[in-house]
């Protein structure tokens, strides 16, 4: 290790990567207000989907165990 240097790597980003960061913290700040400003509409939709995600479980292990049961 002695004499040895070590390499420092420098990010740069290029006018694109800055452009897309902005745009994204843009876009984050909005859809964070459009979910505080519509808050109960997202909360049956969270509710919505949880109970698809559960039905689509219970349609899979139905099916899981009627191939079991086959065997």
């Amino acid at each position: 290790m002695v004499g040895q240097k070590k390499t420092v790597a420098v990010i740069f980003m290029d006018k694109t990567g800055v452009a897309a960061l902005i745009v994204g913290i843009v876009l984050l700040l909005i859809g964070a207000y459009a979910i505080w400003a519509f808050l109960p509409e997202v909360i049956m939709a969270v509710k919505g989907l949880i109970g698809i995600v559960v039905l689509l479980i219970g349609l899979m292990l139905i099916i899981f165990g009627i191939l079991i049961f086959k065997e």
